[in-house]
This record gives C-alpha cells, structure tokens and sequence, in this order.
C-alpha cells in the first residue's frame, strides 16, 4: 500500500507545495529515504533513474536548511550537467514555497562571471558537476565549510566519468560533521570505498529492479556480427521509420562514426557524447526535442537527465556493460502512455548476456529475423498507403479546373493517376549483405575474434575521440559576428544548413562584433570548398583560414 506524502514527518509547507504540485504518494525511495534524512542519518540509496530520489534527497534538504544565515549549506552533485539542470528545476519546485532559500548550478560551458555572481550571494544549496566545483576551489570562490548535507546523485556515472580524485577532495573540503547521502544504480568498488571513508554508518536502502521495466517496452534483439552492426541499423530504421529514436553505444568514438555513417545514408540523424561543448549539446537536444532531428546517436553518460517523453525506438547498438544501465536506456521509450520499443544488436560472443537480462528484466526477449529488402519495401508501402488515406479524409483546396484540363480523355485519368503515386512511392533500397548465425552458434568465427579485439582496444582507449586542442582542428574566421545575431546555434544551423557540417565537427567558438573564430575538424574542411557563395541575411559570406 502506496504511503501518503501527508503520513512522512515533513513540514506543513512541504505537504501543501506537494499537493500544490499534484504529488499526493510517496515513491518507495521517498518513503523510506525522507525520514532517515530529516533524522540526520547518512544514507545509500540504490536505486534507478525515474524512482522519485530528486525529492528523495531534496525535500530534507531544502527543510533542514536555515535561511536566516548567509552559508551554503547543501550540496548536491551529479555527473552531467543535463543531470544537473534537471535535478535543479525539481529543487526549485519546491523552493517556490521557501521564498528565503537561495539555490543555483555551477556547471561547465557557462560564464564564469555569472557563477562568481551567484556564489557571491552565498546560495544556500548549489546544484554542480564535481569538475567546475574544483574549479572554484582553487579560485577560492566557493565556501564549502558550512556545508551540513552533501548528496552524490548517480555516484556510479561520476566513477565511470572519471571523477574519483575530484570527489574525494571535495569530501574532503566539506565539514566532517556534514550529512553524507550517496544515491548509486550500482555499487562498485569506489562507492563502497566512499562509504565506509566518509559515512557514518550509513543507512541501505535498495530499491528492486522489479519496478523499473516497463510493460507498455517491446523488447526483442538480433543476432549479428560486429562489422554488420551498421547495415542492420539502418535496414531497421528504414523498416520502422521511427519519428523519434536513439540509438545507445559505449563510445564517443563510436557515437560519431556511426552519426555519420547515418547522415551519408540520409537519415537526420547527430552525436550526443561528453567531448560536445555545452552550446552544441543544447542545440542538438532542441533539435531532438523538436523532431528536426529524429535520431540521436548517444553514450549513456550524455543521455543522463534526458527528458524527453517521445521516443518511439531504442535502439542498443552496443551491449550495455551493466544490467541496470539497460533498464534506464530501454525506460527512455514507453512513457507517458505510450507504447516503445527497444532493440538490442549481439554479437554472437555475447549472446548468454541476453538470457541474463531477460532474467533481471524478467521480461521476454524475442529474437526478430534481419527484414529482408522486400520486407523493408512492403512495410514503407503499407506505411505509405495508410498516410494516403488518413490524408484523403482532409479537405484540400478544390482543383477540379486543373484536373479537367488534364483529363483530356478516359485513358488519361489512370495515366495522371500512375504519374503522381510514381513520383511518391517509397522507392524499393538495396542493402548489403547480412549474415543470418544460427542461433546455437557456440563458437565465433576467426572474423568475429579480430572485430572483438577491436572492441577490446576501444574500450580501453576509452570514448577515444579527439580532444579540441589536439591538432585535428583547424581555426578559422567568418566575417558575421554579434552585431550580425550570430549565435552558436545560429552558426550551428547556418553551417549545416549551407555547408552540410553538423555541429559535432566544429570545435571552440568565439563571438566578436563583427567576425566569428571557429574550429573546424580536418576531415570537414573540405566541405567549405565545395560552395563558392554563400550569402548570410544578404551578406556575402567569408570564410578564411586563421594565420
């Protein structure tokens, strides 16, 4: 039986900005997470994306903070900024009822003048990305010495990013006395290191898988060698031709080649990893959220704090490392009442990982047989002529003037007819070659052993894309500027639009007055001959290698 928000020990104005806010029952994380914390009690909390563990740790937070001192006294951090904003505008929910209580975000890619601003006014909660709260560390613009709770929210993300050193000094910054809350999907070896360091006997609370798989999920997968992974993609994509999907992989390195491989073959399709800078994620994720872009190639540590409803297809191009990591990319389709489906590509080395996440799923993986090219052709026909149908129940302007014209005799109706569906009939592709592997295949082939060593050296060489200073970009200036409203967004649109380079090639932008200083990668450079003039509002645009 679900618990009452009105049945925990909060306060009053709590429970009124909680109805206020429509929330009446607490979630199982909610319910057992609030009273330990309003105790004092340091606590780990295991549990998932999509449990309710904002409010979780936020409601104590923003009741045992004392407005009446100008101190920060809680800090909450998590991996990506994405995270970050969206644990932000939760807090702030609730904080519309504290009218005193300050809180803001200190996240990488913004202004450093506005971040001194705001902790200057000494906000009592910070929202951050442990990177940038080192940063204003050793600036000494940051005060942590009053801090009385201190919440890592997906501490296991922040370990896989890279950021055991940054948490530990942290830690090691705030108070001893503080309140340490540690929220994790998993419990690495780190976390356990964290906890027993810095905890005081530390409360356990662990939410089951059982409540994260979501039955409106069809879940299925294909069995496929490595080196096909990318013709089956896009076979599929056109068989459901999804308004709106993502497709998950390991890499950043992988995320872009497999972006472009999708662009070349038509699909509108962008990378979302950790090497973007903060303007280009953004203009990708408005893109995404608008349907100007259907397919967003992600890591999961880019896709953390996504929210976006409308998502028709998942798609694993690469096998998660955890089960649990599975359960939050498949939870990204399904919601809001709708129904999702999410599909999982595995190499034949792999397939025993199946069986076990079926088993922590406890839900039923199909195995779905490769669409065949007429498969493919016959689905965007039936998809066709429903289109056609829906659209026949429309009014539309009356033509019958033109149509008499052309209707010169009975014989040419059927022509007018089979010249205008010619010209709109989804036209019949043809794919390459994919090997259909018996599904007891119990020993890989000699070519799936050199395509898992080079998996294996991806890994290692962990989302290996180029840094921005590393020699693969190069500078260059345009001639439009502020004084132009040239944005980067706008540069974002503006050079896909004209040149066909999407915003993950370009590199560090600086907006002066009336010129633009970009880095372009290499391998892109050779797009900005490929247009002799180009015209910007009705300037002639130019554009010039930096000396």
């Amino acid at each position: 039986m679900a618990i009452l928000f009105n049945d925990l020990p909060i306060l009053d104005t709590t429970k009124v900005a909680l109805e206020k806010l429509g929330f009446t029952e607490a979630t199982p994380i909610q319910e057992q997470a609030i009273p330990k914390m309003i105790l004092g009690l340091d606590l780990i909390g295991q549990a998932q994306t999509g449990t309710g563990k904002t409010f979780a740790f936020g409601i104590p937070m923003v009741e045992k903070t004392d407005t009446s001192l100008r101190q920060t006294q809680g800090l909450i951090l998590t991996p990506t900024r994405e995270l970050t904003n969206q644990v932000y505008k939760e807090i702030i929910k609730l904080v519309k009822f504290y009218p005193e209580l300050r809180v803001t975000t200190i996240v990488g890619g913004e202004s450093y003048e506005k971040q001194f601003k705001e902790l200057d006014r000494k906000p009592h909660i910070i929202v951050a990305t442990p990177g940038r709260i080192i940063d204003h560390i050793d600036r000494g613009t940051v005060d942590l010495s009053h801090i009385t709770t201190l919440t890592l929210d997906e501490a296991d993300e922040m370990l896989k990013m890279g950021f055991q050193d940054d948490i530990e000094r942290i830690l090691q910054t705030t108070p001893e006395t503080r309140q340490t809350v540690l929220f994790s999907a998993t419990m690495p070896a780190f976390i356990k290191k964290i906890a027993k360091n810095y905890q005081k006997n530390p409360e356990l609370i662990k939410i089951e898988a059982k409540s994260l798989t979501v039955d409106r999920i069809t879940q299925a997968y294909f069995l496929v060698k490595e080196k096909e992974k990318q013709s089956l993609l896009e076979r599929l994509l056109d068989f459901e031709n999804p308004s709106t999907a993502i497709i998950f992989v390991n890499t950043k390195a992988g995320a872009d080649r497999i972006t472009e491989s999708l662009q070349k073959a038509g699909f509108t399709a962008d990378a979302l990893h950790g090497d973007l800078k903060q303007s280009q994620r953004t203009y990708v994720m408005n893109r995404f959220r608008s349907k100007q872009l259907s397919i967003l190639v992600a890591t999961d540590v880019a896709a953390r704090g996504l929210d976006v409803d409308d998502v028709e297809i998942i798609v694993n191009y690469d096998l998660p490392q955890q089960d649990e990591i599975y359960v939050h990319r498949i939870g990204r389709t399904g919601r809001a009442g709708k129904k999702g489906k999410a599909f999982t590509f595995v190499t034949p080395l792999k397939r025993r990982m199946l069986d076990m996440l079926a088993h922590y799923t406890k839900a039923d993986i199909k195995r779905l047989e490769v669409p065949t090219a007429d498969d493919v052709y016959k689905e965007q026909l039936k998809t066709f002529k429903h289109k056609i149908k829906t659209e026949l129940a429309n009014e539309y302007p009356n033509h019958l003037e033109a149509i008499k014209e052309l209707l010169v005799d009975e014989g040419s109706k059927d022509q007018l007819l089979n010249y205008l569906l010619d010209s709109m009939l989804p036209t019949k592709k043809t794919y390459e070659t994919i090997e259909i592997i018996p599904e007891k295949a119990s020993r890989r082939s000699q070519d799936e052993r050199g395509n898992d060593k080079g998996r294996k050296d991806s890994r290692s060489s962990r989302d290996a894309s180029p840094a921005r200073g590393s020699g693969q970009y190069v500078d260059f200036t345009l001639n439009i500027g502020k004084a132009d409203g040239l944005t980067p967004p706008t540069l974002f649109k503006f050079m896909e639009k004209e040149y066909g380079i999407f915003s993950k090639n370009i590199g560090d932008i600086r907006h002066h007055k009336n010129e633009t200083v970009f880095g372009l990668r290499k391998d892109s450079v050779r797009r900005l001959n490929a247009k002799k003039e180009v015209n910007y509002k009705g300037r002639k645009v130019v554009i010039k290698t930096l000396n």
